[in-house]
């Protein structure tokens, strides 16, 4: 029964982060071609999605490096850095896609 809370806690979290996620304010558009306008939303909601993984990759990179200390371990310690590594990468490349899409946006207006 120890685990439950635990089992709860990572349910909410995963629950909260789809929520942030999914009600990421957007750019909307005032003037300017729909089309363009199109192309600055799926960048910035893939962007969202990059952000999301990448936190995702870079908490179990974590975990990983973490028990692969624990356990002596140095393989999997260094996956896990590995692991935050690449995470750390999809948040960039997240960030730099809400960057283009509210450029994109702004240059439409």
């Amino acid at each position: 029964m120890k685990i439950l809370p635990w089992v709860i806690a990572g349910a909410g979290l995963g629950l909260a982060l789809v929520y942030v996620a999914l009600k990421e304010p957007t750019p909307q558009a005032e003037t300017g071609w729909d089309s363009v306008e199109n192309a600055a939303g799926r960048s910035w909601r893939w962007g969202s999605g990059q952000r999301l993984s990448g936190t995702g990759t870079r908490a179990a990179g974590k975990v990983k490096e973490g028990i692969g200390r624990v356990l002596g371990d140095d393989d999997l310690a260094a996956e896990g850095l590995g692991d935050q590594a690449a995470g750390a990468l999809q948040d960039t490349a997240g960030k730099v896609a809400h960057a283009v899409g509210q450029t994109i946006h702004d240059l439409n207006k």
